[in-house]
């Protein structure tokens, strides 16, 4: 009996691997995604831990990116989201707002979202090709706020610009590793800062600090920059234009979020018709 499903399973796998590895329409493949609660509302359980208790933005009233991408009528809704909302671009545990410890709940890196979605669409034999062409890599909360660097939120401050661009150079890192692994990674202009209300978000998080304006500019226009020319196999789409929050200062409204997912979504039908 164990041979006959490890027969059906192999036949199965390398059947869909044909299939795949034959198809030039890359709009009906899998979208990949990374990132922290703009693409995926929830906070991420690990042994029945998690930070803020597991808590998902706006109780569950929320339509995060990937949901929206996942519904857009001009994708087959093929979407594997491994984004983990609170997340920042390295591993590290939560610090309950008070408290003079961490952990032990805690998020991962980038870099193991990236490998962990990879996995869902790697094709046998080898398990070295990918049935996936692209992967949104959204935007984290690294420099953002005072929990955003794993240690306990008293003993943080506000990154510095050297700080911020060690921020940039690990996105580019994931984007790289993308890369290398033959897909395209799509990243996102990050929301003007006046379409914000980051003291809103301090207050109603419990934080004791938020970025402020002038380092708010400088990080975005860092990100979008050094990726636009570092990365140049890189896509950049300015997703979060006309940004609206939900009344909490950062989190993309329902209108926001398909809006944002219908330009991801354009952007890769156009490349099907070239």
């Amino acid at each position: 009996m164990f041979k006959k499903i490890v027969a059906a399973m192999a036949f199965v796998g390398f059947g869909f691997n044909a299939s795949a590895q034959n198809s030039n329409n890359t709009i009906d493949l899998p979208l990949l995604i990374i990132g922290a609660s703009y693409a995926n509302g929830s906070t991420p359980y690990n042994n029945n831990i998690s930070p803020l208790g597991g808590i998902a933005v706006n109780f569950g009233s929320y339509l995060s990116l990937g949901q929206a991408l996942s519904r857009s009528h001009r994708l087959p809704g093929y979407v594997i989201n491994e984004a983990q909302a609170g997340a920042t671009t390295f591993a590290r545990s939560w610090c309950p707002p008070g408290s003079p410890t961490c952990g032990p709940a805690n998020w991962e890196s980038y870099e193991t979202m990236l490998n962990k979605a990879l996995s869902r669409v790697a094709l046998p034999p080898t398990f070295t090709q990918y049935n996936a062409e692209y992967v949104e890599v959204s935007m984290p909360n690294d420099c953002l706020h005072s929990d955003a660097f794993g240690v306990p939120q008293s003993q943080t401050t506000p990154c510095s610009n050297t700080q911020i661009n060690e921020a940039v150079d690990r996105m580019i890192a994931v984007g790289q590793s993308a890369i290398s692994k033959g897909l395209i990674p799509i990243f996102e202009v990050m929301p003007k800062y006046e379409d914000l209300d980051l003291n809103l978000f301090k207050s109603l998080f419990g934080l004791s600090w938020v970025i402020d304006e002038s380092s708010f500019q400088y990080l975005r226009q860092q990100m979008q920059s050094r990726i636009t020319n570092e990365l140049p196999q890189a896509v950049v789409l300015d997703v979060w234009k006309n940004f609206v929050h939900i009344g909490d200062g950062i989190h993309p409204n329902p209108k926001t979020a398909k809006r944002a997912a219908n330009t991801i979504a354009k952007y890769i039908q156009s490349q099907q018709k070239k």
